[in-house]
């Protein structure tokens, strides 16, 4: 709660992590004219970026995917994992992936390596700045429709994990697995609040017995989940229908 309240008395402290100087000074322009948001740093690849954060406070990372030395997938988890600085799992700053469409594979990857959520890169200065805000909240699906039609496109080559996550499915009440369901299929805690007919803060309690009862760090991670067990399948709506 400490670090909490500290990390919410000044701006958002964000690392721009893509090998392409343009990209990084296109975002920091941007960002940097936000009165709640502050560039502390830059770097050209994973590896960089590890070393910075050594010694430079950050509470959210934008990394790009494809890099040079190291890559977005690997910094990410050790990044999430906290091995740059030692201070253990959770410890580190979220992760925003950086992606465009012909790097959704990447991005899957890094999302399961333990990325907050991804962003394509074309994405206009508002929804930059709408995704950073809500990571840094804690609301780790940045975009659950880019995130639904990612998983779309890859469920054919998930692992087939079912039956080994049967037992753990069971472990949640009927309400918990609609939860489930309608965050996996693109909905935000105020769409799913709407849809069950229950508070928001209803909705929120719900999801974090999931998470508790699952093992899993965060929404992304329950999403991933959802496909991966067929709890969610390729091709249903994107408004649960």
């Amino acid at each position: 709660m400490e670090m909490d309240d500290e990390l919410g008395a000044g701006p958002i402290r964000v690392v721009l992590v893509d090998d392409q100087e343009l990209v990084r000074a296109g975002f920091t322009m941007v960002l940097d004219a936000q009165p709640d948001i502050e560039v502390v740093g830059e770097a050209g690849d994973g590896q960089q970026a590890l070393d910075l954060l050594r010694t430079t406070a950050a509470d959210v990372v934008l990394m790009d995917v494809r890099m040079p030395r190291m890559d977005g997938i690997e910094a990410t988890r050790r990044v999430v994992s906290g091995e740059w600085s030692g201070v253990g799992d959770g410890g580190g700053p979220k992760v925003i992936i950086l992606t465009t469409f012909d790097l959704d594979e990447y991005a899957f990857a890094a999302i399961k390596a333990g990325a907050g959520g991804f962003l394509l890169k074309d994405a206009g200065p508002a929804q930059l700045i709408e995704a950073i805000k809500a990571v840094h909240s804690g609301d780790a699906v940045v975009a659950p429709s880019t995130t639904k039609r990612l998983l779309d496109r890859f469920a054919l080559h998930l692992p087939d994990t079912e039956e080994k996550a049967s037992g753990a499915l069971e472990s949640l009440t009927e309400r918990e697995g609609e939860v489930l369901r309608l965050v996996a299929r693109g909905m935000s805690n105020a769409e799913i609040a709407g849809r069950l007919f229950v508070s928001e803060a209803t909705v929120k309690t719900h999801m974090g017995r999931i998470l508790m009862k699952l093992g899993l760090r965060d929404r992304v991670q329950a999403v991933v989940f959802a496909y991966e067990t067929g709890l969610v399948r390729s091709g249903q709506g994107g408004d649960g229908r």
